[in-house]
Order: C-alpha cells, then sequence, then structure tokens
C-alpha cells in the first residue's frame, strides 16, 4: 500500500506563484468575496483556504530548506527573505480576514469535519491577539532569526590543520584522550565568544521588538503573549514553573548521581564540561555509520521492527530526495523535519558526522516525519499543524520506541549497552537543560530592559540552579555565561522549549507501556498521531495511552523508571 496519496489541487491553480504576492492576493480575494449560501459551500470554502494554505506553507518551507542547506547562498537567502518580508505579511493579514469572516457564518456549528471545536479555538484565540502594525514587525524579526542562524553557521575552528563545524568538533568531544577533548572544549567555546557581542545585541534587538508585539496586543509582557500566539489552551506559566520546581527536586539530584558515577568512573579530581560524553569505559567513541547511506539504510531497517508503515515512511522520503544529513561548512546548525503539507512528505535536514548522537537525531527526526504522513490524509491543513507538545511527543517517542531494536545498529553487546545507557542518561539530563532554559525565557521576558550584563547574570543564576553540584566550571565562567547563545530557540523561537520536557515525560510513560505491551503501545502511539490536532491535548495523550501530567508525582514516577533501567544496564 502506498505511503501517500499523489496531491491533486483542486482550487489552485498548477502553476500559480506562490511567491507572487498579487497572485497570492487573489486568491485571498476570491475567497473573501465568494458566496457561502449553505454549509456544503462554506465546507468547500474551508477545503480551499486549507489547500492554499498548504501550497503556501510548502512554498515556504522550500525557501528555508535551500537557505539552510547553505547559508553562503545569497540567491537562496534573498528568496526566503522575499517571501517573509512581501509574501507572509500579506497571507498574515488576508488569513485574519479570512477567519473573521469565518467566526460569523450562523451555521458554522453544522460543519461536519473532525476537530472543527479544536481548529475553531485556536482561530479564536489568533483573532484575539493579532494586530496589523504587529505584521512589520514579525518581518523583521524573521530576518533576525536567519541573522542569528548565518552567524552560528558559520562558526567553525581549526583542528589539526583542518578547517571543521562545530557539529564535527562536537563528536571529538567524545575521545578517550582528555587533552583533547579539552583542548576541542576551550577552541569550539572561544569560536562562540568571538560572536559574543554580536549575538548579545541581536538578542536585545529581537526581544525590544517582542515586548512591542506584546504591548501592540494588549499584553502585560511577552510571554503570556507568547503562550497565547502559541495557543497554550491547556497548560499556563503556572504548570510551567511547577515543572520547573519538580525537575529541580526530583531530577537533578538522580543526574547529581549519575554524574558522580561518571566522575568516578573516569578517575578523574574533577568533573568537567569536557568529560561529559566520553564512555566512561575508556573505550573508543561509538561510530555506527560511516555515510548518509548507512545511517538511512539503518533507519529504514530500525524502523521496520518497530513498525513496517514506519520503515515505508523513510523509504518515501528517501526515493523523493527528502534527506540532507550530513554536516558541512555553511550549512546551518541543527536539524529538524519540515513538514510539506501539500506533497505530504517532509524533509528531514541533519548535521551528521557518524556519532550515536546522529543516530539518535535521525530517529527523533523520523518520529515526526511519521507523525506527517499518518496526518497528510486530515482535510484541515490546521488540523496537520500541531502543537509542540504532540508533535515532540511523535519524536521523542520514537526515540525510546526503537531501542528494542538497536542491535540492529550496535552488532557488539557490550555497544549496544553503552549506547542505550548514553540514551537513557540523555532522557535525564534533558529534563534540567529544559527547566534551564525555559526558566531563563520566563525572567527575560517578565523583567524588560535587562542589559547584556544582566541577562548573562540571570543564565548565571538559572544555570546554577539546574546544574547539580557536580560538573565544575572553574575557569570557564564566561563561557558558562554565553552558554544560552548556541540555543536556538532561545533566539528564533521563544518559548518553544518546554514542549521538550512535557512531551519527554510522554515519551517515557508510552516506553513504559511499550515494554509492557509492545504491539498495543505502537497501536495507541500511531492513534495519537493519526489524530493530528483534532483533540485538545489530554485527549490526544490519552489516546496514546498516557497522561498529560506535569504534576511533581508523575515525574518523580517517571524518573525513577528511568533510573531503574539504567540500573538493570549496569555502568
Amino acid at each position: 500500500m502506498p505511503v501517500l496519496d499523489a496531491p491533486v489541487r483542486r482550487y489552485l491553480p498548477e502553476r500559480i506563484a506562490l511567491g507572487d504576492a498579487a497572485a497570492v492576493t487573489a486568491c485571498f480575494d476570491e475567497l473573501r468575496d465568494r458566496l457561502l449560501p449553505n454549509v456544503g459551500a462554506l465546507q468547500r470554502w474551508l477545503e480551499d483556504l486549507s489547500e492554499l494554505e498548504a501550497a503556501l506553507e510548502e512554498e515556504g518551507a522550500w525557501r528555508y530548506i535551500r537557505m539552510t542547506l547553505d547559508t553562503t547562498d545569497k540567491t537562496a537567502g534573498e528568496l526566503y527573505r522575499a517571501f517573509t518580508a512581501e509574501v507572509l505579511p500579506v497571507v498574515e493579514l488576508r488569513m485574519d480576514e479570512l477567519h473573521r469572516r469565518l467566526v460569523v457564518v450562523p451555521f458554522l456549528d453544522q460543519v461536519e469535519i473532525d476537530g472543527m471545536s479544536v481548529y475553531l479555538r485556536g482561530i479564536k484565540g489568533q483573532l484575539r491577539i493579532f494586530r496589523e502594525e504587529n505584521v512589520p514587525i514579525q518581518v523583521e524579526l524573521r530576518d533576525l532569526a536567519q541573522q542569528y542562524s548565518g552567524t552560528i553557521g558559520a562558526m567553525s575552528i581549526e583542528w589539526e590543520g583542518e578547517t571543521i563545524t562545530l557539529p564535527k568538533a562536537a563528536a571529538l568531544l567524545e575521545s578517550t584522550d582528555r587533552a583533547e577533548r579539552e583542548a576541542v572544549y576551550r577552541l569550539m567555546a572561544a569560536r562562540r565568544l568571538q560572536d559574543a557581542t554580536a549575538l548579545d545585541d541581536l538578542f536585545t534587538n529581537m526581544v525590544a521588538k517582542r515586548n512591542t508585539i506584546a504591548d501592540h496586543a494588549g499584553f502585560g509582557n511577552f510571554r503570556d503573549y507568547a503562550y497565547a500566539s502559541l495557543g497554550r489552551f491547556d497548560h499556563t506559566p503556572s504548570d510551567a514553573m511547577a515543572f520547573h520546581a519538580a525537575v529541580q527536586e526530583h531530577v537533578v539530584p538522580l543526574v547529581d548521581r549519575m554524574y558522580r558515577e561518571r566522575k568516578e568512573a573516569l578517575g578523574v579530581d574533577a568533573l568537567r564540561p569536557w568529560d561529559l560524553q566520553v564512555d566512561t569505559s575508556g573505550k573508543p567513541p561509538l561510530r555506527p555509520f560511516d555515510s548518509d547511506d548507512r545511517l538511512i539504510d539503518l533507519a529504514v531497517e530500525v524502523f521496520g521492527n518497530v513498525h513496517p508503515y514506519f520503515a515505508e515512511c523513510l523509504r518515501t522520503m528517501r526515493t523523493m530526495g527528502r534527506l540532507d544529513l550530513g554536516s558541512r561548512t555553511g550549512k546551518a546548525p541543527g536539524g529538524y523535519n519540515y513538514p510539506l503539507y501539500e506533497t505530504g512528505a517532509p524533509f528531514i535536514f541533519m548535521n551528521a558526522v557518524g556519532t550515536t548522537d546522529d543516530v539518535i537525531t535521525m530517529f527523533h527526526e523520523g518520529g515526526h516525519a511519521v507523525h506527517s504522513f499518518l496526518t497528510h490524509p486530515l482535510r484541515i491543513t490546521g488540523s496537520k499543524s500541531f502543537p509542540s507538545e504532540v508533535a515532540e511527543l511523535a519524536s521523542m517517542s520514537m526515540e525510546l520506541l526503537t531501542m528494542d531494536h538497536w542491535h540492529l545498529v550496535y552488532t557488539d553487546a557490550d555497544d549496544l549497552r553503552r549506547a542505550k545507557r548514553d540514551q537513557l542518561e540523555r532522557v535525564l539530563t534533558i529534563l534540567p537543560w529544559v527547566a534551564t532554559v525555559d526558566a531563563f525565557q520566563h525572567a527575560v521576558y517578565l523583567n524588560t530592559g535587562m542589559s547584556a550584563e544582566e541577562r548573562h547574570g540571570l543564565w548565571r543564576e538559572t544555570f546554577t540552579r539546574f546544574a547539580g553540584e557536580v560538573v565544575d566550571h572553574s575557569g570557564l565562567e564566561k563561557e558558562r555565561d554565553h552558554l544560552w547563545h548556541k540555543q536556538l530557540h532561545i533566539f528564533e523561537l521563544p518559548f518553544y522549549y518546554i514542549e521538550y520536557g512535557i512531551a519527554q515525560l510522554g515519551a517515557i510513560a508510552i516506553w513504559r507501556n511499550y515494554k509492557r505491551e509492545p504491539a498495543a503501545a505502537v497501536e495507541a502511539y500511531m492513534n495519537a498521531l493519526r489524530a493530528g490536532y483534532t483533540k485538545p491535548l489530554p485527549e490526544l495523550y490519552a489516546l496514546a495511552g498516557i497522561r498529560f501530567d506535569l504534576s511533581p508525582a508523575y515525574i518523580r514516577d517517571l524518573a525513577a523508571f528511568i533510573n531503574e533501567e539504567l540500573s538493570a544496564l549496569g555502568s
């Protein structure tokens, strides 16, 4: 059975120039002026609007993808900038106009499309916060985000006579040679510090613009505006604060214990930041693949052992050329799965260099990809644009669901144990990091007018709260105070980070279910993903067979489960 049906346009011309603001405006004009005499006409109108949304999203997606594939390509950068500066403002203004028309249609409640209540809830939330004067500011913020991506993407270091990207340099932090690890760490940190002032100035500019947006929309601070903009109907800033406190109380002590064991195993007087990625066995770092093709082969095989459909998704992407996995100079940092709503098969972007981290990233982004495939049949594009709390549930759960099949990647039993232990350690350590990044952003946007130095002090205070007592940063205070510069989300996607913590908790719960009943757990996982955003978050989590829960007791319970699994693996 094919994973995707070929896309068929019913409304838009096949050759419409979606980068032309005039052509896009004509479509919005037609939808604005079309008569809606009955429910059938309204449903067709919604489907045509959805088709336009999908096509526009995909046009913007490809321009972003091409820009990130080569940040030195001026043409690609200009095409992306032109779309964000000339087309997206039209889209934002005209979508607001159409949504205002939609919500007053008298027979709206008679529309029979799955998820309409959730879809309309989101639209009404956006209508409440939309202000036309914010549209040009959003354009400016997208330009600033592009500057950040270009700055980080251009970073490299000189190592043994070769210029290497920071992702490639990071792989050397797994070296068994401690002096080498320290040298690489210091070179990377020094390179980031070269752009520290520029990044501080960039962020200051971003914060000011975001505060202005919030003020225009009638919010007392950008934090509260961001929650509304992100459509957070099912959790609040108070829940985030409770999450921070629970992680500090129940997770940080487990991480500290894990780091004490690491310190003892390495036989060092002080555990330093460059000691956190090396394998404590003293064996060379795992290098499970040596090419992009091999990484794809491994992912397809592992995914197929979890569920055959998952492997078919990756095969389809490979055939369609929707995988760009290797690191190279000029490529933007990080990794992502970009949904392509019209054609259905998404695009996975990575900076792989052969490490276990890359395998995890591939499985993570592959989970997002499966989510894209499963939701493609939904009738409304808005139902495919799910909140990150469920998007990241798809990806982080896939990391854990695949673990019982990692013997296909790591054929040596000891290598397999090392890889699994590394993964479970990161499941725990990501929670304090998420809390750090999220708490920092809360404080930044609740205390307007902070100077760059005050922000670095705030980061120091926040970092210390969640970093525990074991890792020694003495002599690295300046480097530590600028660590937040490497976190893309702080610059480009404000307040989009706690979702990783929420989803990690959900992923742990799904994996716990999988350990008990594998087939039932995978079926529940797929049911939740297939629903897209047609239900509120608690109901989607329930479909997955788990709870949407940020309570201290639940966090303590799940952290204890991971700790037990770590103990079972041995040191």
